[in-house]
C-alpha cells in the first residue's frame, strides 16, 4: 500500500512537500510518479521517478518549482513543491509500479490523495 501525505492549505507563493510511504515493500526498482486531480478535471501526471531511480520526469506546467526526489530507505518518495499557484489546487495521489520503467496512468499501486489547496 502507498500513503500519500503531506498537503494542506497555502498561500500562492508558497510550498509544501508530499510524501508517499511505501507500506509493506520497498520501492527499489518501481517506477514512482505523482499524479493530481482537480474538482472537474481529468487526472494529470505530475512528476516521476523511473524504475532504476535515477531519471526524473516533469509535467510541462510545473516550469522547474517542483522536484521529486527519493530517501535512501527506498520506502519514502517525496514531491517538494515551491511557488505553488491556484492553478495547484487540487488532490494529489503518488503511484508506483514494477513492471514499468516510466510513470503512466495504469500503474498498479495508488496511494489515496492527499489534499493541496493554494489561495490567499
Amino acid at each position: 500500500q502507498l500513503q500519500a501525505s503531506g498537503g494542506g492549505l497555502v498561500p500562492p507563493g508558497g510550498s509544501l512537500r508530499l510524501s508517499c510511504v511505501a507500506h509493506g515493500f520497498t520501492l527499489d526498482g518501481y517506477a514512482v510518479g505523482w499524479f493530481r486531480q482537480a474538482p472537474g478535471k481529468k487526472r494529470e501526471w505530475v512528476s516521476c521517478f523511473s524504475a532504476d531511480g535515477i531519471r526524473t520526469y516533469y509535467a510541462d506546467f510545473i516550469k522547474g518549482r517542483f522536484t521529486i526526489s527519493r530517501d535512501n530507505s527506498k520506502t519514502t518518495v517525496y514531491l517538494q513543491m515551491n511557488s505553488l499557484e491556484p492553478e495547484d489546487t487540487a488532490l494529489y495521489y503518488c503511484a508506483a509500479d514494477a513492471s514499468s520503467d516510466a510513470c503512466n496512468y495504469n500503474m498498479h499501486h495508488w496511494g489515496q490523495g492527499t489534499q493541496v489547496t493554494v489561495s490567499s
